[in-house]
């Protein structure tokens, strides 16, 4: 089967180096503009590098990538209007820039990946016919929402009132808890909602969650909490209550177990519609892609730390354990 799929492959690859470098000959070398809310290159932009890498870009060779990064996000506009006058043929962008190239630009293609819901942000007007000059990958996928709280409580029985940490303004959100609570009501699980909308919100979200007597945490994915999953996981290893996430970063820094996309291969994938911009297809007409590929992540040590033991036949269903 692999040899066959080279075969396939092969004549197109060639024909697009061909075409790529009569054109950097020609000192029309596609431009990239990769926009990012960071201080510096990160494993966002090298996973996305790799797929170029995949699809025969080679950066400085027959494409160029113009990076721009910034921490503040008031030069994120300005810093996304400077890719749009270098007349990049595409820019790049994760969730927390997406806004910023969309006040920049207009015209220029903006391929994105986002945690919540684009539709309902305002980025496209629909998942399958995006409409304008956006598209690219949501990793929000509402099938796995219960699912987390299922798998949540077959790891640990015992577990009968779940505090939701969530910000309310994630697009997307309200289904998550909709979907959430709907699978405790079948669990006979008590779901009590806490609302964090900004970093000094957690504190007193934490004494909330103590003071109602939670055993055990879910956590919804935004920016929000990702940037303050040590903070979240320690908590919740502090007070020896289970935790799930979408995300296995959640649990590489302490948090029991995820259930979500595995987003390094979304990452890469964001390459395949810089690829289909460069040969003119439009934004408008390529649809968002969700996810299709899933991990489940279980944190041993931390199961340890907190006194629980992970049942067999939930262990051997994780595609990570760490131990």
């Amino acid at each position: 089967m692999k040899a066959k799929i080279l075969v396939y492959t092969l004549p197109v690859l060639i024909l697009a180096t061909i075409h790529l470098a009569s054109a950097q000959q020609q000192g029309k070398a596609p431009r990239i503009g990769f926009l990012a809310p960071t201080s510096g290159p990160g494993a966002f932009y090298e996973l996305f590098r790799q797929g170029l890498r995949e699809l025969g870009y080679v950066d400085g060779k027959n494409v160029l990538i113009e990076y721009r990064s910034a921490e503040d996000r008031s030069q994120l506009v300005k810093l996304a209007s400077e890719l749009a006058q270098l007349k990049v043929d595409v820019i790049v962008t994760p969730g927390l820039t997406i806004a910023a190239a969309m006040k920049a630009t207009a015209t220029v293609p903006i391929i994105f990946s986002f945690s919540g819901d684009p539709v309902e942000a305002g980025f496209v007007s629909s998942l399958a016919r995006p409409g304008g000059n956006l598209t690219g990958i949501t990793w929000l996928a509402f099938e796995l929402v219960g699912k987390r709280l299922e798998l949540l409580k077959e790891a640990v029985p015992g577990v009968s009132r779940v505090g939701v940490l969530a910000n309310p303004a994630h697009p997307g959100e309200q289904r998550e808890l909709k979907e959430t609570q709907t699978t405790a009501r079948a669990l006979g699980t008590t779901l009590q909602y806490y609302q964090v909308k900004a970093a000094n919100d957690f504190n007193a979200a934490f004494d909330a969650v103590m003071n109602d007597n939670a055993n055990a945490i879910v956590v919804f994915p935004d920016a929000l909490t990702f940037g303050r999953r040590t903070q979240i996981a320690e908590f919740a290893m502090k007070r020896r209550l289970p935790s799930v996430f979408a995300w296995k970063e959640y649990v590489e820094v302490g948090g029991l177990m995820s259930y979500g996309p595995e987003r390094e291969e979304t990452l890469r994938r964001l390459a395949v519609y810089v690829d289909k911009i460069l040969k003119g297809r439009k934004p408008a007409d390529l649809p968002v892609e969700q996810p299709s590929k899933f991990e489940f992540v279980i944190n041993l040590k931390t199961a340890k730390q907190i006194g629980v033991t992970i049942p067999p036949n939930v262990l051997a269903r994780a595609d990570k354990v760490i131990r």
